[in-house]
């Protein structure tokens, strides 16, 4: 009888493990990679409960996440906000750690669909210290090159990868028509043209998608690369008197001539997600626009990636902002968004739109819609064969090919406004070997001054926040070793007389500032830079460099001063100014942007029927190389 019973048991356990390796080598059409994409994603989203659906279009910040969060509510992405790091100063490995983490948790689920993480890698990976910062998009506008825009998007997109990441919400691809706007130094120009031209960061970030590829299907070509994000649809940098999140009032006609259009070529790119702006069109806020997100983007355009909400976009829809929550996931989901940076109060955002789908509010056809697009961009990217970062590329954090890029993006950057008081007598290419030269003001001795807002931190920052080159350090070294270099912020006027100065270099401009934090209806130079330019350009020959996001108000300095250049906002590479001012290369920068004479002129642009510039649309000096290298 034991014997029976004992045999009774094996046979048992046989007939369990036999079922469980036959489960486990069941053949499942989702993670086969030999399928088509539209295949493996079908028979993913036939598999998945209203639960995992909704988890898939929720997008939670890491400070909320966990492994056990991922997995319980079967999160879809996660996303670092402007400044929010694993650890001050954190390593590549450390980025990895809490990524890879994340992704277990992911991954433990039933289904085991991998999250995808985002950030704002905006001008280089800039919430990474160490990286290397690129010029800021309206400093690219002005080298009028987008090949260097896609070589800028590949390099990003390996030190993206060298932590972990896959997904960055760049590029903007504004149409700024009103300078007064905290978020101009995010777009390319005020002319839909160039900043059509420089989609071609996408092809970078994303890879090069090949022949016939069918347009409006997202693209990612492998592991190098990265899902890239055109924001903000539509019409952000057309709102009245340039305040951030405002009203954009423009006939449907302007709005497809002017702030659509650079979607049309990141569509035709392959684009993976589109980023919905916090502005309203003619009164209608964009996270509620059901006509533009789901009949122009969506079947208009052709747009098959997935469209995801602004940082709490959704709760910005009612007035005041999270007023009526329940409200508000209804219109955004309903008008066609598919995923939603909550980014904090995910249960909230979770319950609501169950309990609508469940009540009959929202449709399943609407849910399936969003994870149909979500789980494309994810198969598409071959998430779901490599869902944990690659360490092997930690060393492209800030390499050595990726600054010299940057410095070549800083000097292509850099537009000439003035040089010479007369055209007979230049000031530049300066004089390496002058016996004394005077450097001033508060920008060139100041890293975080240089890089501006999505800068280590959301704001940005002064000081030297992350690594990197500044002016004054870069001046030192191209300067000859006899030359005494004199750094003092804002010297008066008679010391600058007495001190037997070759020349003076001044540096001023802006403090670094982020979308609503740089909205400014004044536009005059802050921190004293005035000043500075007075105190020291009356009293010997200079040369002004303005560091900015923007044109700032400059016709009181102007007749001061023997030469001028707009730097923008350059990086990290502080080099690839003295490349320039010394005469190692020409200037060859063209203002991506109208420079008025005063605010009260505001907004003017190129074209427009009053057009009155200080210095028009397309304006820059050239210089010839030194002799004396």
């Amino acid at each position: 009888m034991a014997n029976k019973v004992g045999s009774g048991w094996c046979w048992l356990l046989f007939v369990v493990l036999f079922c469980k390796c036959a489960e486990a080598t069941k053949y499942v059409k989702y993670k086969d990679p030999s399928q088509p994409i539209n295949a493996r994603v079908e028979d993913l989203l036939a598999r998945m409960t209203l639960e995992e659906k909704i988890g898939q279009m929720t997008q939670i910040e890491r400070a909320v996440a966990t492994a056990d969060v991922m997995k319980k509510h079967y999160i879809g992405s996660v996303l670092s906000g402007g400044g929010s790091v694993p650890a001050p100063m954190a390593s590549p490995a450390t980025w990895i750690n809490m990524v890879d983490g994340l992704q277990k948790g992911a991954m433990s689920t039933r289904l085991q669909i991998p999250m995808i993480y985002g950030i704002d890698a905006v001008h280089g990976h800039g919430n990474s210290y160490g990286a290397t910062i690129f010029p800021h998009n309206i400093g690219l506008g002005a080298t009028r090159d987008p090949d260097l825009a896609r070589r800028i998007g590949a390099a990003t997109a390996l030190e993206i990868r060298a932590t972990g990441i896959q997904y960055t919400f760049a590029p903007c691809v504004a149409v700024c028509r009103d300078p007064r706007w905290g978020r101009c130094y995010e777009s390319y120009s005020e002319d839909p043209n160039i900043v059509k031209a420089m989609t071609q960061i996408i092809l970078g970030l994303q890879g090069q998608p090949p022949a016939k590829y069918k347009k409006g299907i997202p693209f990612i070509a492998g592991q190098s690369n990265v899902a890239a994000c055109a924001k903000h649809f539509v019409g952000d940098g057309g709102t009245t008197d340039g305040i951030n999140g405002n009203n954009t009032v423009i006939s449907y006609k302007g709005l497809l001539k002017i702030h659509m259009a650079p979607y049309f070529d990141a569509i035709a790119k392959g684009v993976s997600t589109i980023m919905v702006s916090y502005s309203s069109w003619n009164g209608v806020k964009m996270h509620a626009n059901h006509f533009l997100i789901s009949q122009v983007l969506k079947k208009q355009l052709g747009f098959k990636g997935f469209v995801i909400s602004d940082w709490q976009g959704i709760d910005q829809i009612t007035s005041p902002p999270d007023a009526n929550y329940s409200l508000s996931v209804f219109d955004g989901v309903g008008a066609g968004i598919d995923m939603v940076m909550v980014p904090y109060n995910f249960r909230d955002f979770i319950g609501n739109l169950t309990s609508q789908v469940k009540g009959g509010l929202i449709s399943m056809a609407r849910i399936n819609d969003a994870v149909r697009r979500i789980l494309r961009v994810k198969f598409t990217m071959g998430l779901f064969e490599h869902p944990k970062a690659n360490p092997s590329l930690a060393n492209q954090l800030g390499s050595k090919a990726h600054r010299e890029l940057a410095r070549e993006a800083v000097r292509k950057s850099l537009v000439l406004l003035k040089n010479g008081k007369s055209d007979s007598k230049p000031l530049l290419p300066l004089d390496k070997n002058a016996p004394k030269i005077l450097v001033a003001g508060t920008h060139p001795d100041n890293l975080g001054y240089q890089c501006g807002g999505w800068t280590i931190t959301w704001q940005g920052s002064s000081g030297n926040t992350t690594k990197g080159t500044t002016i004054l350090e870069a001046i030192k070294s191209a300067v000859s070793p006899s030359t005494e270099i004199v750094y003092k912020e804002n010297p008066d006027a008679k010391y600058v007389k007495g001190q037997g100065f070759s020349y003076a270099i001044v540096v001023v401009g802006e403090a670094p500032y982020a979308e609503t934090g740089g909205d400014n209806l004044n536009l005059t130079i802050p921190i004293g830079g005035g000043e500075t330019i007075k105190n020291v350009c009356g009293s010997v020959k200079c040369l002004v460099i303005l560091i900015s996001g923007r044109p700032l108000v400059i016709t009181p300095y102007l007749p001061l001063v023997d030469a001028f250049v707009a730097a923008w906002l350059p990086g990290t590479e502080g080099q690839g100014v003295t490349d320039v001012i010394f005469g190692d290369y020409g200037f060859q920068g063209k203002l991506p942007r109208t420079w008025f004479k005063s605010v009260d002129q505001l907004p003017m642009n190129v074209g427009d029927k009053h057009y009155d510039p200080l210095f028009p649309f397309g304006f820059g000096l050239t210089t010839t190389v030194a002799e004396n290298l």
